[in-house]
């Protein structure tokens, strides 16, 4: 059972997923590409300042490539908290950026809000957009889609910005979308959080709780078409401080070749 409410930080509350995934037509110039993922982080209602810190902390320890955050950044304030949430993201030292999505409880929050916040601390927002990555002539392209459930997202915009000369990462923050996403043909993995792994797994059951946007997919690896997804436990939690057999998650994703 993970207690989440309390201010310390120990890093034993938190799991590393070791992640290796195949990536169809990936450029050995992006073998063994490290991308963290993170999710969910709902800062000041249900995850303190230090906590965050720490889990920066454990983000830098694992020299990734890349991070990804893919939504919920708040759950319902932000007062108290702008000033510590820019002060640890600015401790990120991923080697190429960070990139982020929006969540619908950033929306609720004031997206303007958050971009403030990305502004101030160099992550760099994929709303609706594309990143590309390059190494050499080599591309991998993350491309970012706006919250689902708020009516953000503008999948055939962003499909019409995103090239078809190499592979594709999809950021979406309800993985349910990945039944939609993966009919494009386009995407060769999907990242997703929203669900918080459901927060309670129990025997027999799996993830006890279930809600819009996370019903089909609510936590782990799955394979939707010809498309992967992987839904992540998240960082904080919601309505209750609470965890049991779910613990919060740090995803280390490492390309590979297929």
């Amino acid at each position: 059972m993970h207690l989440l409410g309390r201010d310390r930080f120990r890093a034993k509350d938190f799991e590393i997923t070791d992640l290796p995934l195949e990536i169809p037509g990936l450029d050995l110039a992006f073998e063994g590409y490290r991308i963290i993922q993170i999710t969910d982080l709902h800062v000041g209602h249900w995850l303190s300042p230090e906590r965050l810190a720490g889990v920066v902390d454990l983000i830098n320890q694992q020299t990734p490539d890349l991070v990804v955050i893919t939504g919920d950044f708040v759950s319902y304030v932000l007062q108290g908290v702008v000033d510590e949430m820019i002060a640890s993201f600015r401790r990120l030292q991923p080697k190429e950026a960070t990139l982020a999505i929006l969540g619908n409880h950033d929306h609720w929050m004031g997206a303007e809000n958050l971009r403030q916040i990305f502004a101030q601390c160099g992550i760099i927002e994929l709303a609706n957009a594309v990143y590309t990555l390059r190494r050499g002539e080599a591309r991998l392209y993350i491309a970012g889609l706006d919250d689902i459930t708020v009516g953000a997202h503008d999948l055939e915009g962003l499909l019409a910005q995103l090239p078809v000369d190499a592979p594709a990462i999809l950021l979406a923050h309800e993985p349910d979308y990945a039944d939609v996403s993966a009919q494009t043909g386009r995407f060769a993995l999907q990242l997703s959080g929203h669900s918080h792994g459901g927060q309670i797994v129990l025997p027999k059951i799996g993830a006890a709780i279930r809600g819009p946007g996370f019903f089909k997919y609510p936590k782990g690896l799955y394979q939707v078409g010809a498309m992967q997804l992987y839904t992540n436990r998240g960082i904080g939690t919601h309505v209750f401080r609470l965890r049991y057999n779910c613990p919060p998650e740090i995803a280390l994703i490492t390309l590979k070749r297929s």
